[in-house]
């Protein structure tokens, strides 16, 4: 029997997603709360700036493609937000392997205030207050907004009708605005009591806060904010990987 899974993440963070989904046998819809968009010709001033903060992987690549600088440390909020820092040529990465608050508190055992500016590299919208956090200790914090993710206004007409069916297995979900868009988005299609027979997994207790009353079959968190803890749970959930898995995906 075929698995299918929804799979909400922004086109540039999926891919990986998608190659662990397929491997374990499920049919991927690509279906993206969120469209990342680079603010063009932002001028950053690096003036006494002794590290960049990155709470994403878009942070990270909007980062790299307005500054040329890779020696100053960056200090990642997560596995993917470091690795990709790494792809692209950072020299110092840190990971805090977690969340805003663990970010704050793996700046605050590596760096020291009197040493310069912390930038960070941020979204219009940003979750959570790792200023407010790091001002709190004696940092000093200058965000610089480099792209916005802009919400997808209405679910594709695939995922109604996979929604509408019952065609769907598992949904993902790896970000409190993704979740929040995702759930706004299905309560005006008419669509809350399509969730009854999907699993839904969530990267983080913020990400559940946005669609814990939505009647999921199962609601499951991560034990870590890492893929790696997600895809443990479908583990769990799906049991073993069906012979002739990673075949291809529907999109």
């Amino acid at each position: 029997m075929t698995r299918r899974a929804l799979l909400t993440r922004p086109r540039p963070d999926a891919a990986a997603t998608m190659r662990a989904l397929q491997a374990r046998g499920f049919e991927v819809m690509l279906e993206p709360m969120l469209e990342v968009v680079t603010i063009p010709d932002v001028a950053i001033d690096l003036t006494g700036v002794q590290a960049f903060l990155v709470t994403s992987a878009n942070g990270v690549r909007a980062l790299a493609e307005s500054t040329p600088e890779r020696s100053l440390p960056v200090l990642a909020v997560g596995e993917a937000s470091a690795r990709t820092a790494r792809l692209l040529g950072f020299q110092q990465v840190a990971n805090a392997d977690g969340d805003v608050a663990g970010l704050a508190a793996l700046v605050r055992r590596r760096l020291d205030p009197g040493n310069g500016v912390l930038l960070h590299a941020a979204a219009s919208q940003v979750a959570g207050d790792l200023k407010g956090l790091l001002e709190d200790s004696g940092f000093q914090v200058r965000r610089v907004i480099l792209y916005e993710a802009r919400q997808s206004e209405a679910l594709s007409e695939e995922a109604v009708a996979a929604l509408a069916g019952g065609q769907l297995d598992a949904a993902l979900f790896y970000s409190p605005r993704t979740a929040a868009t995702f759930a706004s988005l299905l309560g005006a299609a008419g669509l809350d009591d399509a969730c009854r027979g999907i699993v839904a997994y969530g990267l983080s207790p913020a990400v559940a806060d946005q669609i814990g009353g939505l009647p999921w079959r199962r609601l499951r968190i991560a034990a870590r904010p890492r893929q790696d803890a997600v895809m443990a749970l479908i583990d769990e959930d799906f049991g073993p990987v069906p012979q002739g898995a990673g075949r291809g995906n529907a999109q």
